[in-house]
């Protein structure tokens, strides 16, 4: 038992440094493992890197916001896929206008549809983000009574937007990570949906990678590996051995309490006492005389006497014969 402690604690010790050994560096800037090829982490495919542009900025959707030149708040409704803008008509509020981002009417491609994410406003203009669970969105810049004045496609999903400096930012996630596009507002409104934009995506390095960036030959791994098989091993031999001797041990409790029983229960008969074998012997002559007078003595001899009789229409057989044996038989 001792042995079996001393491999037990030696491979939980292995274990510990080779896990220690396996764990990926983190590198400058918070971002494990390499870039891809396809879509390095970081990468600008136009203009200068986003950090010389803009100064830090928290990304987070907005789902109701108050215009000031419109006295009027800006609502989002994802169940009906709408946007409601709710002022004062009287004394209570009321919707004065509303725009759909996307029909729903019939609709079973949920993944498809493009939702309402975040509203915002700028100036005059109420801006909408919609955008699907799939790989589409859209921002359009609705004017008072809640049209279309201009609308920017996107061929990934966004959750948020921010207006900064004249340009507006627009966060989304992509199957590899997440996408940032920088639009310029500059100039005329109806030029945005076709501006150059400053796009940057940022791959998210996987486990796998950030395991071959650490370990590229694979040693480690593999000594990972054999060290679980082998301490799970031991953990199975140990808990089998525990198992085995606990019901050896029940085992041995059951057949001793069960010896205690008998012997309780049949108490020898001292020397001397003939008064208890008297007692026994006359209960059981009670018992045999009873059994004996159960049934009447009966006359074991069976005597079987063959009867002759005469032939008569009544015990005839082909009388219950069907009438095709009756025709065959004239």
């Amino acid at each position: 038992m001792k042995s079996v402690k001393k491999i037990l604690f030696a491979g939980l010790l292995s274990f510990s440094v080779l896990t220690a050994m396996a764990q990926p560096p983190v590198q400058a800037g918070g971002q494990h493992g390499p870039a891809s090829e396809d879509r390095p982490a970081g990468e600008v495919h136009q203009g200068c890197p986003m950090h010389q542009m803009v100064p830090a900025v928290n990304f987070q959707s907005t789902k109701i916001c108050f215009a000031p030149q419109m006295g009027a708040f800006v609502a989002v409704d994802s169940v009906e896929c709408s946007v409601h803008l709710v002022a004062m008509v009287g004394d209570n509020l009321d919707t004065v206008g509303s725009y759909q981002t996307d029909n729903i009417h019939k609709r079973h491609d949920l993944k498809n549809i493009l939702r309402p994410i975040s509203v915002s406003t700028l100036g005059q203009y109420i801006v909408v983000l919609a955008s699907a669970s799939s790989d589409s969105a859209y921002l359009a810049f609705l004017d008072k009574d809640m049209n279309v004045v201009v609308r920017r496609d996107f061929s990934s999903s966004m959750y948020a937007m921010h207006f900064q400096h004249g340009q507006v930012m627009v966060v989304g996630r992509n199957p590899y990570g997440y996408d940032i596009q920088v639009i310029p507002l500059h100039g005329d409104l109806k030029a945005f949906a076709n501006a150059p934009a400053l796009t940057q995506h940022y791959r998210v390095a996987k486990q796998a990678e950030k395991i071959k960036q650490s370990d590229p030959v694979g040693i480690g791994l593999t000594a990972v590996a054999v060290a679980v098989v082998f301490i799970a091993l031991v953990c199975i031999a140990l808990i089998l051995q525990g198992s085995g001797k606990l019901l050896m041990g029940m085992e041995d409790k059951k057949k001793q309490s069960g010896t205690k029983q008998k012997e309780r229960a049949i108490k020898p008969v001292a020397e001397g006492s003939s008064t208890e074998g008297e007692l026994y012997a006359a209960i059981a002559a009670a018992i045999h005389l009873y059994n004996d007078e159960l049934h009447d003595e009966e006359n074991t001899v069976i005597t079987i006497q063959k009867v002759e009789r005469e032939w008569t229409p009544w015990n005839a057989k082909y009388y219950n014969m069907n009438h095709y044996f009756n025709n065959s038989r004239r």
